[in-house]
Order: C-alpha cells, then sequence, then structure tokens
C-alpha cells in the first residue's frame, strides 16, 4: 500500500492509515451490532456513520482524498455487516452444544465464510452493479455523503448547500430518535384488533431513517412491499388468528401466529422469488464472469487495457482464494467433528459439505446482493435465507448420515447443521453489504480491485471483534432458551428461530406447512409480476413483496410511506427550474435522516451497553403511553412534513413555466 495507490486520479486510496481508521472504527461498530441485534433482532448499516466519522479525522491530513475516505467506510462497513453471524452462532450455546464461543474456531467461521463473500462477489459487481440498475439505497446515500464532504473543502456552492442539507436532517433525525429513547414519544404506533374470531393490527415505526431509506428505493418497490403487508397481516392474520384458537389480547394471539405462521409463509415467498431471481441473473453472472476473465487476461498482456474503474481482483487470484479457502474450511469442519458422534461419517459428511458451501454461497450471495441493491442492506431479510440455509443443510445431514441413532448423535448432527449454516451465513451478510460498498465506489470513480481488498482486511477485523463479545455477553447475560440463562438473558430471536428449525428437521418435528404455501404463493407472484411486465405496468418484484410478509410491519409499513412521500417530492422536482438539483438535494435529504439515525443507534448502544439496563434514557413509565403515543405521531409527522417543507421552500429555484 502506498499513499498514492492510483496510476489514473494520482490521490490516496488504498492507504495504510485508511486501513487502520476503518479497523478501530469497527470495534465500536461491530460491537454495538452484536449488542443490539443480540437484544432487538435488528443491526445497523456502518458504511454511512463510517463515512462521516472519517471525513471528521481525516480532514486533519490535507493529502486525504475520497477514495481514502471510501476505503474507511468500506473497511469499517465489512467488519460491521459481519456481526449477523449472530443470527447463527448463538443457536451453538442455545441447543447445548458450546458453553462459550472457542475464539480461534469462531473466529474461523466468520472469517472463512466473509472471505468467500468477498470472492463471490467479484463477478456479481459487474452482474449486479455494473451491468444493473438496481437502486441500492445506501449505496447511494453513501457516495452523496463523500462527495458532499469532499467538494465542500474545496468552496463548491452547491456541495455546501447539500452539506447544510445533510446535517439539518441529521441532527433533526438524532433528536427524535434521542426524545424517543426517553419514551415522552414512542418509537413505533401500533394497533391491534380482533376481526371476528380472528386478530390483526397496524403498526409502524416512527423511524426518520426508514423514511429516508424508503425515499431512495422508490414507489415501484414501496408498493411491492406495500402487498406483501396486505398478504401478510390483513389477509393472512386473521385466517390464522381465527384457526388457532389461542387466548389472550389481539396483539399477543397476532403476534404470537406472526412469529410462528407468517413469517415462514414469507419465507417461503423469499425462497422461491430468490431462486427464481438467482434464474434471472444467472446469464449477467456468466456475463461477468467472462468479463472479469477478459479482464485478467488484458491485464496480464498490457497492463494498462482497463480504465482504472474496471479493474477488479484478477480472477486467478479469486479462484485460488476460494480453493484455499475451501481447504482451511475442511480443516475446521474435520476439526469440529473429531472425536463425537459424526467422526465416522467424516469423509462423505465434509465433502457433502464442501459443495453445500458452494453452491448454497454462490446462490445467497447473488440473492443477498440482489436484495440489498432493491432494498437497502438494512431492510434485505438475510434471516430469511437464513432459514432456507440451516433448511438444506439438516436435509443434506439426513440425506449422508441418515436419521440419529442416539440423542447424542442427534445432538451432534443439529450442532454440525448450525456450524455449516454459519459459514454460508458469512457469505450472505458479507454479500448484503459489500456490492452496495463496491456500488459507492463505482458512483466516486474508485477502484474496485482496492475496494475489494479492503473488504478483505474489514473481515479479518470484525472476525477478530464478534468472538470474544459473543462470549462477554453470553458470560453477563446468556440467551433465551440456553441452560442456566439469567432472567436478563438476550433473546437472540434469530438464533432460537433458526436453532429451533435445525431441530425440527433433524428431530423429525418440523411443520412445513407454511413454507410449502408460502412457495405456491411466490410461484403466483412471480407469474403477477412477469404479465405485468409483458403489460407494460409498474411490476411487483416478488422478492419485495416476500420482504413485506416477513419483515415486521412496523420496519416494512415506514418504508413504504417514505417511498410514496419520495415519488411525490421527486414528481415535484420535475416542475422546479433545476430539477436534478432538487433531486439531489432529496438523496441528501434522506441520507441524512439515515445517517442521524445510524450515528445515534451507535450512541445509543454504548449507552445501552454501559450502563446494562435496556432502556437508560427512560424518563417516565408505563403509565405515560397514550400520551406518548398521541405526541410521538404528531411530532413525527409534523416533523416530517416540516423537513420536506423546509426543503422545497429552499430549492425550488421556482418553478417551470
Amino acid at each position: 500500500m502506498n499513499q498514492s495507490s492510483s496510476d489514473d486520479h494520482g490521490l490516496p486510496e488504498l492507504t495504510l492509515r485508511g486501513i487502520l481508521l476503518g479497523g478501530l472504527i469497527t470495534f465500536a461498530f461491530t460491537a454495538a451490532n452484536v449488542y443490539m441485534g443480540l437484544k432487538i433482532g435488528l443491526t445497523f448499516a456502518t458504511s454511512i456513520p463510517a463515512a462521516v466519522i472519517s471525513m471528521a479525522v481525516l480532514r486533519l491530513f490535507k493529502s486525504s482524498s475520497i477514495y481514502e475516505n471510501n476505503i474507511v467506510q468500506t473497511v469499517a462497513s465489512a467488519a460491521g455487516t459481519l456481526a449477523s453471524i449472530i443470527f447463527v452462532l448463538p443457536g451453538l450455546i442455545i441447543v447445548g452444544w458450546w458453553q462459550g464461543f472457542p475464539f480461534w474456531t469462531s473466529f474461523a467461521v466468520t472469517c472463512l465464510g466473509g472471505i468467500l463473500g468477498v470472492m463471490f462477489s467479484v463477478p456479481l459487481r459487474r452482474a449486479l452493479v455494473v451491468d444493473s440498475n438496481l437502486p441500492y439505497p445506501e449505496g447511494v446515500a453513501a457516495a452523496e455523503v463523500l462527495r458532499v464532504g469532499t467538494d465542500s473543502r474545496t468552496g463548491d456552492a452547491e456541495s455546501r448547500l447539500g452539506l447544510n442539507v445533510l446535517i439539518v436532517n441529521s441532527v433533526a433525525s438524532v433528536a427524535f430518535a434521542a426524545l424517543s429513547k426517553t419514551r415522552l414519544l414512542v418509537d413505533e404506533a401500533a394497533i391491534f384488533f380482533r376481526t371476528g374470531a380472528g386478530a390483526t393490527g397496524v403498526s409502524a415505526s416512527l423511524s426518520l431513517a426508514m423514511i429516508g431509506a424508503g425515499h431512495l428505493v422508490g414507489l415501484s418497490v414501496g408498493m411491492a412491499i406495500l402487498l406483501g403487508i396486505a398478504i401478510g397481516w390483513w389477509i393472512l392474520l386473521p385466517i390464522l388468528t381465527a384457526m388457532s384458537n389461542l387466548p389472550g389480547s389481539a396483539e399477543h394471539v397476532a403476534l404470537s401466529v406472526f412469529r410462528s405462521d407468517v413469517r415462514f409463509f414469507g419465507a417461503g415467498v423469499i425462497g422461491v422469488a430468490a431462486l427464481w431471481t438467482f434464474g434471472t441473473i444467472l446469464g449477467p453472472i456468466a456475463s461477468g464472469l467472462r468479463s472479469a476473465i477478459k479482464a485478467s487476461a488484458l491485464r496480464s498482456a498490457g497492463g494498462g487495457a482497463l480504465p482504472l474503474i474496471e479493474r477488479d481482483l484478477p480472477v486467478g487470484i479469486v479462484g485460488a482464494g476460494v480453493l484455499a479457502t475451501l481447504v482451511v474450511i475442511a480443516l475446521v469442519l474435520r476439526q469440529f467433528i473429531a472425536g463425537g458422534p459424526l467422526a465416522d461419517h467424516a469423509v462423505p459428511l465434509i465433502a457433502a459439505t464442501l459443495v453445500y458451501i458452494l453452491v448454497a454461497g454462490v446462490v445467497t450471495a447473488a440473492v443477498c446482493g440482489y436484495m440489498a441493491g432493491l432494498v437497502g442492506s438494512s431492510s434485505s431479510p438475510v434471516s430469511g435465507l437464513g432459514i432456507l440455509a440451516v433448511l438444506t443443510a439438516g436435509l443434506m445431514l439426513l440425506a449422508v448420515v441418515g436419521g440419529a441413532s442416539s440423542p447424542a448423535q442427534s445432538q451432534a448432527m443439529i450442532a454440525y447443521a448450525l456450524f455449516a449454516t454459519a459459514i454460508v451465513f458469512g457469505i450472505a451478510t458479507i454479500a448484503n453489504d459489500n456490492l452496495q460498498d463496491l456500488n459507492t465506489g463505482r458512483l466516486i470513480g474508485a477502484t474496485p480491485w482496492r475496494q475489494q481488498a479492503a473488504l478483505l482486511a474489514g473481515v479479518v477485523f470484525g472476525s477478530l471483534v464478534v468472538p470474544p463479545v459473543l462470549d462477554l455477553l453470553n458470560t453477563a447475560y446468556g440467551f433465551s432458551g440456553a441452560a442456566g440463562a439469567r432472567p436478563n438473558a438476550l433473546p437472540a430471536p434469530q438464533a432460537a428461530l433458526i436453532s429451533a428449525l435445525a431441530q425440527g428437521v433433524l428431530g423429525g418435528s418440523l411443520n412445513l406447512r407454511m413454507l410449502e404455501f408460502g412457495a405456491v404463493a411466490g410461484v403466483l407472484l412471480i407469474a403477477l409480476d412477469v404479465a405485468l411486465g409483458r403489460a407494460g405496468k409498474m411490476r411487483v418484484a416478488p422478492l419485495a413483496v416476500g420482504l413485506g410478509i416477513y419483515l415486521p410491519m412496523g420496519v416494512s409499513l415506514a418504508l413504504v410511506v417514505g417511498a410514496v412521500t419520495g415519488h411525490y417530492y421527486n414528481h415535484w422536482t420535475t416542475r422546479t427550474a433545476h430539477p436534478a438539483f432538487a433531486k439531489r438535494m432529496g438523496v441528501l435529504m434522506a441520507t441524512g435522516l439515515i445517517v442521524g439515525e445510524s450515528l445515534f443507534g451507535v450512541l445509543y448502544a454504548g449507552i445501552v451497553a454501559g450502563s446494562g439496563t435496556s432502556e437508560p434514557l427512560a424518563l417516565v413509565g408505563d403509565w405515560f403511553a397514550t400520551p406518548a403515543l398521541i405526541g410521538g405521531v404528531i411530532v413525527f409527522l409534523g416533523l416530517v412534513a416540516a423537513l420536506y417543507r423546509r426543503l422545497t421552500k429552499r430549492f425550488a429555484g421556482g418553478p417551470a413555466a
């Protein structure tokens, strides 16, 4: 790495200080994501906060550049996204196979999956970024942050205005998020009610970040998600709750059936739609691979034949990296089962697992990259693919080993399925994030191979942070459902669900009914999407519909509101004197909303972890719930309206004649 590593733009890009700064940011962001993911089942995107911090620090160096800032956010983003391994790995504690997280084994499973995710993304970059019209909302937002932060240093007037928009909306987003944590305002408005013998409800997260993300993903995706909400909450849920005969309040019944049935229906839709999506992009993926091979040949022949922004890691290095990683995975798998009930099946089981990891890894990398491009990394339901991955791993085990001959072998098979799934999950989480980062790089003119090298560095940094943080939290709190868990145990909802699925498949107790119904619905939605496309109408992406069914309505409905609001704003810009400028200001406004809440998420996670309480900023109790609900909705809607009104008044530039 050298300080001036580009032969085209002549500015610092892949530098030692950039890698180290990204690594330092990693420790805080990854630890916060691990805690929040185990606590509430959600993680936050780290690329934008990392870019903001990087620009603030690297301003102290006269030689810093937008490309170096991009490397910093790439390292931190890759490391932060690896925290999503918590959606699988704690399952080994829950099923009783591990009592703690052995550092080197946990590091290996996290790091090896991440490395494969980076390698698989090289041909995917050409298929899903270069030759694609996917919106990549967070990638666009990160690019705008980098451009504004860099250009304002050189006195560009428009960028200074943009930076003002970014800061004002970030502050507004932080202020509302902080106020909601005091419980003076709610952060989610929900109402549940009976529908005859059934129950359902309406809920929306009062999240300015979700409004911003919806603005960026656009109306088509928003409407597809709304269709998914309607199917899941207003058709399926009333029917299924009426059939369940569960006692309790409408809220208890609705949420219980949503978790036990509707989410599995959504996972079935996502599974079929994911396979369809993978089939439709096989051509571009093959084209991307051919382009990578051609680029490698040109590099070998002449070195400088390709433009800087088209230079990926050479395909030979990618192939060698994949093979070397698979060899190490085989050794790790051998160590995992050595001396246990599965040792007699080691050779065929490891061989089958390597094939499973390779095939499932390629599929999940492509699908997760596509979903991240569609709705953003934060809203992409990686855990839905985790469900399908653990089901596949369980079936693979049954095919190789057969039914368990003893309780000990059954437990070993469940643990092995979770361990293999964790590697695939590492591939999925990295692909879910790094194509977003590579899109950011493409928008600013960065060098792909340098970003891909930075992604590998981020994988290593993240893999070093995750195991000790997991072990610390397991020691301090434990996980719900695990033996010896404390009363304040962390819920780890996704890990609990995926563990239950592994136990169901390998213990013969899994009810596949809702997954099968969801798969059928997925086929029908694909047919609908194709028919709408042929008719020239607005299409409903089946994956986005599956998202609407699978995700909690609080998250998905806020995205829909943001998509509709952003659509009307963009329509308004066409009547201004400078529509392109006004539209860019809208992107920066949406970016600011995401930046503010993301940064506050990091801060709040630190406060929660440091205080040891789940609500350290709370000023009032449950008795204030009704005023907080009314006040929260009024303040939230008023703030959204005021921020958009400020934007339209300031940057109209006069209506078009």
